[in-house]
């Protein structure tokens, strides 16, 4: 789970990062980011009805929560508030393919942060 400074929790939060932000799209998950000016992410995750019943919902808001979680540590920039909708295969896939679909979003959005050279 992430802690609650780092969640967008508010619809004003959400929909300033739809009118500000940048969007990238994936058939199973559409990101959107845009600058926060706070010295670290904020991340809201979005399930519609679309995407099957409470349990598929559920699911698909866990495997976000939780790749998102893996993937914060050190491996993003800071600055950025970024949402999620989650699409409909989502639910079905397995923890290591959504990995994957964040990692090619969050580099074609230019959000992974460069390794530190020693």
């Amino acid at each position: 789970m992430l802690p609650r400074p780092l969640r967008l929790r508010q619809a004003a939060e959400f929909e300033r990062v739809r009118a500000v932000g940048r969007v990238w799209r994936h058939p199973w998950v559409t990101l959107s980011a845009a600058p926060n000016g706070l010295p670290h992410n904020r991340y809201g995750f979005v399930t519609s009805k679309r995407i099957g019943n409470a349990v598929q919902r559920n699911r698909a808001r866990r495997l976000l929560r939780e790749a998102t979680r893996h993937l914060h540590d050190g491996r993003l920039k800071t600055g950025w508030d970024i949402v999620y909708i989650a699409r409909d295969d989502l639910a079905r896939q397995t923890y290591q393919q959504v990995v994957q679909v964040l990692e090619e979003l969050y580099r074609r959005a230019d959000l992974l942060a460069k390794p530190s050279e020693e």
